[in-house]
């Protein structure tokens, strides 16, 4: 899916991933790899008593998603910035469309940059993630 970069023009969309439906299992995989054992993320009981319908995704799971869903269109190699917000917790069975647009084409001191638009949605249109990156395109 990579664009080649000379071609990035303002308002131009990368095609939109949608990813398969998140389970516990794939949040639990996340803190393993992450260090991030916060009981919120894996133990309905806790997660209840606190006031929760149930467990829901570390949040840098889907930024994760987002970042390699934008690198594999612009490349990782001119990634020069990567920002989100979280938006909306996202829970098990959730389906996540990214989508990108270019917003802006300006000089810097390292070159023409691109900045671009991301959103991480979830099946019922509710952004989980808002954010925007910024990618040499010289």
């Amino acid at each position: 899916m990579t664009t080649t970069t000379e071609t990035v023009v303002t308002g131009q969309q990368a095609e939109s991933k949608t990813f398969p439906p998140l389970t516990r299992t794939d949040f639990v995989k996340y803190q393993g790899a992450s260090g991030d054992f916060h009981p919120l993320h894996h133990d309905d009981t806790f997660a209840r008593e606190t006031g929760f319908p149930s467990v829901f995704s570390v949040g840098m799971l889907q930024a994760g998603m987002l970042a390699g869903y934008v690198t594999d269109w612009l490349g990782v190699e001119n990634l020069r910035r990567f920002k989100i917000r979280f938006a909306d917790k996202v829970w098990p069975g959730d389906e996540l469309t990214c989508s990108a647009v270019v917003v802006d084409i300006y000089e810097a001191e390292d070159g023409r940059r691109a900045r671009v638009e991301l959103v991480c949605a979830r099946q019922n249109g509710v952004n989980a993630l808002v954010g925007d990156a910024e990618f040499l395109i010289d």
